[in-house]
């Protein structure tokens, strides 16, 4: 076998096998033990020289801050749960990102999983994490009762739903405007025409889907356009299911001319039922995907800030877990329409 080589490095100044301490960075800077800390911590009352001192001692010595120690005084571990439907939903992405940003800038560590839509393994997961003691949880729901996380919240775990409210119980939630935003995307498409204009969305029970259909069901009640029960389909995203009920409302004497899409994963499913098409049927999808812009005609959606909802979750929970909360609120955050083509088609018919 060939001979390796492994080269190790010391910072310098510090000790082998020790971290350096604030101790020895007083030693070094000719300072007190307060005194640095107050220049680690950003706290006033230093002088600039002092400060410039303990900084170069800092950087000889190669020091580093244990915000995990300084956490542990407090009765805290330093960690949060996230718990997200699936993790390959790239709406989920920049949601997780967000909320590990927020936690790297409190100095804590994120662990996350996956319930599968499955609210007994939603449960199952949220409580293994509080057994390994996180201090706080960021939960977008599987079920509708959470009455088995109220034990964890009275003992401190902080605790705020995201996307979707909790079921039987008072928690802080981030949402997107899910009814006003699937009511815009559905009046647009009126606006251009549209009066047979058909839903395809994720399963009823699913907060989100709810909404959706109901901006759906106002924006035609305020045109005054009859819903044919034809019209509407909700069930599992999976493209077999979303590619039966979208070629249903397709075909007939009375097809469709337009299709309003109640997520990401029943939108690509429906692009690729109207390639096959003869004729033009216009289409607006609810969030966003990716190369949306690039298709001919581009896909005209209403995109929710996942990284704004994962953002706010995440930094009330750490005004939570700092007791600079009241009573739990509910949070909406607003989404917006973008308009690049294949929601503006005329009807064909």
């Amino acid at each position: 076998m060939p001979e390796t080589h492994h080269r190790t490095h010391h910072l310098p100044g510090a000790r082998y096998g020790n971290r350096p301490t604030m101790k020895d960075v007083a030693a070094r800077a000719g300072v007190g033990l307060k005194t640095v800390s107050r220049v680690v911590n950003g706290e006033p009352g230093v002088t600039a020289e002092t400060e410039r001192r303990v900084q170069e001692a800092i950087e000889a010595l190669g020091f580093r801050r244990n915000d995990s120690a300084r956490v542990l005084r407090k009765g805290r571990t330093a960690s949060i749960g996230l718990v997200l439907e699936d993790l390959a939903d790239p709406f989920y992405g920049p949601l997780s990102r967000a909320v590990e940003e927020v936690a790297r800038a409190h100095g804590a560590l994120l662990i996350n999983g996956s319930s599968a839509e499955d609210s007994e393994r939603e449960q199952e997961l949220v409580l293994a994490l509080c057994a390994r003691r996180v201090d706080g949880l960021v939960v977008i729901p599987a079920g509708d009762d959470h009455r088995y996380l109220e034990p964890e919240i009275r003992a401190g775990v902080a605790t705020v739903f995201v996307d979707r409210p909790a079921g039987r119980i008072d928690a802080d939630v981030v949402v997107s405007d899910n009814f006003g935003g699937a009511r815009d995307g559905v009046a647009h498409l009126i606006a251009h025409g549209h009066r047979r204009i058909g839903f395809i969305g994720d399963m009823p029970r699913i907060h989100t889907a709810a909404e959706r259909l109901r901006g759906y069901r106002a924006a035609m009640e305020d045109a005054g356009i009859p819903v044919a029960p034809a019209w509407m389909s909700l069930g599992v995203t999976d493209p077999q299911r979303v590619r039966r009920a979208a070629e249903e409302m397709l075909s007939g004497p009375d097809p469709v001319t337009a299709v309003f899409a109640g997520n990401n994963r029943v939108t690509v499913t429906v692009i690729r039922v109207l390639a096959e098409q003869a004729r033009r049927v216009a289409l607006v999808g609810f969030d966003d995907i990716e190369l949306g812009d690039l298709l001919r005609p581009g896909v005209t959606v209403v995109a929710q800030d996942a990284a704004a909802l994962g953002r706010t979750a995440a930094e009330r929970l750490f005004r939570r877990l700092d007791g600079t909360l009241p009573l739990p609120e509910r949070i909406e955050l607003p989404t917006r329409l973008i308009t690049r083509g294949s929601g503006e088609l005329a009807p064909a018919d």
